[in-house]
């Protein structure tokens, strides 16, 4: 059995313990939630512990080593990435807030979830702290706070810096990220693999406390992920349809590896279909050579929607107001890490905690997105491959002949 199965199988019966405890049972028997909500806790807390890594080694090395060879493609690929992630966050920051107010959830059960969460309960800052806060004047301060927005700041800075340096001293630097960030994600693959515990843990206090409106919630944040990405997917056609590649043209190129997206639940096994159906559309060797690559190892438009829906959701969850500061945190640090998201099964999910703990959101959602994700995770998967070959159509049209 797929440790996806296992997942979804541990949210299946946290949820429904947590309802029989909730509504079935006798009133004496709902400690037992209490005692086990400690185990979700404390899963939480280890991925929590790999993220700081897992994300600046990604980041670092992405801009380091990508800035060797970066030219005006590679410069204008970023560009092109920077704004549409923008866009697309920027969109879903609109438009989700409305659809998960709609959630019917009991404000006395939302208090008890605020009430049980570990997550922060200061005042959050105004614009001008949190604009000042991006530079942060202690490094070590910041890492020990938890602050991942000034945390990836100063990464770019460093990542960017190392581009200037001796080919030898650059070099060095970059092993040493490889190595930190291939042991993170052992460790990672170590935590998830006891993740079914894990969830049912964390969904059992969660159904005890919102009851059979869990159930509910969870389905709307699963349909509305799916929503978004097939929209953002029309949106890649049309820009390709811009660039003179008709809709039936681009489909047969990109279909291959959305249907190895779909299957495998990774950007980057989908990249040799990538490179094929590039190739079949006429682009050049500096685009299957290098921009698909290079694309396909930093361009996440499905993540761009989906942490944005994740931190939103779990405010609503939690009845959390998000003032327009938060918001903009929200959406600037989801749009930073996208670049840092991992393209295997679940990569998005695993980078969620930093975006929670920017204003102050309880990072425990996590375990209840990952039970849930592997619909929605396909649908973004296949948003990231569709947007590769988009943003190579667009920064580097192929030739026009065969456009029927």
């Amino acid at each position: 059995m797929s440790l996806t199965t296992r997942v979804l199988l541990g949210l299946l019966a946290g949820l429904a313990v947590g309802i029989a405890l909730a509504s079935w049972l006798p009133a004496s028997w709902q400690p037992l939630a209490g005692w086990i909500e400690p185990i979700g806790t404390i899963w939480t807390r280890a991925l929590q512990l790999m993220v700081i890594p897992l994300v600046t080694t990604l980041l670092f090395t992405g801009v380091s080593v990508g800035g060797t060879g970066l030219r005006a493609l590679g410069a204008k690929g970023i560009g092109f990435f920077a704004i549409t992630l923008a866009v697309v966050a920027a969109l879903t920051l609109v438009v989700v807030p409305a659809v998960f107010a709609q959630i019917p959830l009991d404000p006395g059960a939302a208090q008890a979830l605020r009430a049980a969460s570990a997550a922060p309960h200061d005042a959050l800052p105004s614009f001008r702290d949190w604009l000042v806060g991006l530079m942060p004047s202690n490094l070590v301060a910041a890492l020990s706070g938890g602050a991942m927005l000034p945390i990836i700041v100063v990464t770019l800075i460093f990542a960017v810096a190392a581009t200037r340096l001796p080919t030898e001293a650059r070099e060095r630097l970059e092993r040493t990220a490889e190595a930190i960030k291939a042991v993170t994600l052992v460790a990672v693959r170590g935590i998830l693999s006891v993740a079914p515990y894990g969830v049912f843990a964390l969904a059992v206090p969660l159904a005890v406390r919102l009851g059979t409106t869990a159930l509910g919630a969870v389905a709307m944040y699963v349909v509305t992920t799916a929503v978004l990405s097939v929209i953002a997917i029309a949106a890649m056609y049309s820009l390709a349809w811009l660039r003179g590649i008709p809709p039936r043209r681009f489909a047969r190129a990109v279909a291959p590896a959305q249907g190895i997206a779909i299957s495998s639940r990774s950007s980057l096994a989908a990249l040799p279909a990538l490179i094929d159906g590039a190739s079949a559309l006429g682009m050049p060797d500096r685009v299957t050579g290098f921009f698909l690559p290079f694309s396909t190892s930093l361009f996440r438009i499905g993540a761009a929607e989906a942490l944005p829906v994740g931190a939103l959701f779990i405010a609503a969850l939690y009845r959390v107001d998000l003032g327009a500061a938060q918001l903009v945190t929200v959406g600037v640090t989801s749009v930073l890490l996208t670049f840092s998201a991992p393209g295997i099964p679940g990569g998005s999910i695993l980078i969620m905690a930093p975006v929670l703990l920017s204003v102050g959101l309880p990072v425990e959602g996590v375990g209840i997105l990952l039970g849930v994700d592997t619909i929605p995770d396909i649908f973004r998967t296949t948003a990231n491959v569709t947007g590769s070959m988009t943003a190579a159509v667009v920064l580097d049209p192929p030739e026009r002949r065969g456009n029927a």
